[in-house]
């Protein structure tokens, strides 16, 4: 059972949609030091393609409300829920007070009809966002996340640009026109989490850019889908790392394209220097999505800025941690976290046989793991039953090319290949597990503690030795930020301060998490479905 179904049981997910308001076009508003914002959690339709469907959204959007504010500057959202469930705000990546962080451990969460008011204080300059941390699963899917632009104090921060973008990158299911269905006592699709198999960029199914000849774009990126990890690129432009969740990289440098795993975000500048149409891609070893197109036209840009695009600049504060860095890598880890799968789909009567779902030419007597991706086997009659249920359906057969090859991959998974299996999974048949090494604890058992100025170094471990492995984007909120250390004992080239790290499949990675906020913290997997069935658990911060 979910970690938080004694907030479900408000859900009422089906509304006529003649009774609700058209979504509205997302706005960009700046707030000074010290002014206060309404923000209204509710129903609206949106229109996707030929369909109309039911979301949740933000002030009527889908994004929300991007909000810019100053470097050090502190505003007051006030929060009215007028949706269809008990709800919080997160603001994910923010090192504000431990009162307004949005979990049900630090707010009470506010009923159908309620407000809450967000003291929110902005330390340090990037890109961040809002979403819920009740039934996370639900409202995020729904529509409900929004960004937050914190403008820097030094205005030689980042390189020159002519203009920025904000594209936010997700995925809905949507099955017979309206999105795919919720139970409203626990969550569902557990095992891989819930893939959507329409692509949103900002909120719509494709976005229509353009740009002037030479003219130089900062693209600021963020994943809010619940499960897929997005890697883009463009087809016919040049693309410059410059920032990721926290704020500037350490060394700005050309690529061809950049990975977001579910709660990342990314700042690329994009130089576009030929004219014609260029693409936006999601890529990944199996396929490749069209996102969104940008026209350039002949006309040369103003000021051309394409000189500057070509310096890559280096960060001294970042290469001030580096140094700081090499006395933390040789020693052990002050904390072990392990990521874990425990499967148990039941035995169908009569069941003899065990078949692995993805590979059905493995075959055993016993429930032991796949030798090919690992995950452990299930009873053939159920396979073969959920195999012959949904033959016919697109998701399936769209989904199942990939396989578990998690070496083909990348350790990641790009796609639900286990569909019919995923579907029926909840909290009672797939048990993700955070566990604490050193003391054997699991998920809400872990009670860490440490003390505002403490270093601690963190090695998270995702085991093979799993009944499902696979990747997790593992999330600590504002009691502090972290460097990555090393990902298999390989240094990270190019360190970003993190609130959010991908963990590959059977990958080992440390990072330095730096505390500096007191109070009672979480820390979790970011696949919505897996937080929400109890992967995370919460420490403590003393003064």
């Amino acid at each position: 059972m979910s970690s938080h179904s004694d907030h479900t049981e408000s859900v009422n997910f089906p509304t006529d949609l003649r009774d609700l308001p058209a979504s509205r076009p997302t706005e960009s508003v700046t707030l000074a030091n010290g002014e206060e914002y309404a923000l209204r959690i509710a129903p609206m339709v949106k229109q996707l393609g030929d369909v109309a469907v039911r979301m949740l959204a933000y002030n009527g959007s889908v994004p929300g409300p991007t909000l810019r504010v100053q470097q050090g500057s502190e505003v007051v959202v006030n929060v009215t829920n007028e949706a269809d469930t008990e709800a919080t705000v997160h603001w994910h990546g923010l090192r504000l007070e431990n009162a307004y962080d949005g979990t049900h451990e630090t707010q009470t969460p506010m009923r159908v009809g309620q407000s809450f008011s967000y003291r929110l204080q902005f330390h340090d300059p990037g890109l961040y966002w809002y979403h819920p941390h009740i039934r996370e699963d639900y409202g995020q899917e729904m529509g409900l996340y929004g960004n937050i632009v914190v403008v820097p104090s030094d205005p030689g921060y980042w390189p020159p640009v002519n203009r920025e973008e904000l594209i936010t990158l997700d995925d809905v299911l949507l099955e017979d026109g309206r999105i795919a269905s919720f139970s409203r006592t626990e969550t569902t699709y557990v095992a891989m989490g819930r893939f959507g198999n329409t692509m949103l960029v900002s909120g719509d199914l494709t976005a229509e850019l353009s740009a002037d000849l030479g003219e130089v774009v900062r693209l600021y990126l963020t994943n809010t889908a619940n499960t897929r990890v997005f890697n883009v690129g463009f087809d016919r432009a040049r693309m410059k790392l410059v920032g990721g969740d926290s704020g500037r990289v350490e060394q700005e440098e050309f690529v061809t394209e950049v990975m977001l795993a579910p709660s990342e975000r990314i700042v690329v500048d994009v130089l576009f220097d030929r004219p014609g149409t260029v693409t936006l891609e999601h890529r990944h070893p199996e396929r490749t999505y069209p996102l969104a197109s940008v026209t350039v036209r002949d006309t040369p840009a103003e000021p051309a800025l394409s000189e500057q695009f070509e310096v890559l600049r280096t960060n001294a504060d970042l290469t001030a941690e580096r140094d700081r860095l090499r006395r933390y890598r040789e020693v052990a880890p002050d904390k072990t976290l392990a990521f874990v799968a425990e499967m148990d789909l039941g035995e169908p009567g009569g069941a003899t046989t065990y078949t692995c779902p993805m590979h059905l030419d493995v075959v055993s007597d016993a429930p032991d793991r796949c030798p090919q991706c690992g995950m452990k086997l299930m009873p053939s009659e159920l396979v073969h039953q959920l195999q012959e249920d949904h033959r016919d359906e697109s998701t399936s057969s769209q989904h199942h090319a990939g396989g578990h090859g998690h070496e083909a991959t990348g350790g990641i998974e790009w796609e639900d290949d286990m569909v019919d299996v995923n579907r029926i999974t909840t909290p009672a048949t797939m048990r993700w597990k955070l566990v604490d090494r050193s003391t054997a604890a699991e998920n809400h058992a872990i009670d860490w503690r440490f003390t505002v100025g403490d270093q601690v170094k963190i090695r998270l471990v995702n085991e093979m030795d799993s009944d499902h492995p696979m990747h997790h984007p593992f999330h600590i909120h504002g009691a502090g930020r972290f460097l990555i250390l090393s990902r298999d004992d390989t240094v990270d080239p190019n360190l970003v301060w993190k609130d959010t790290v991908l963990v590959r499949t059977g990958e080992t990675v440390d990072i330095l998490l730096d505390v500096t906020n007191p109070g009672l913290w979480m820390a979790h997997c970011h696949i919505a479905e897996h937080h929400e069935s109890g992967m995370m658990f919460s420490f403590t911060v003393d003064p």
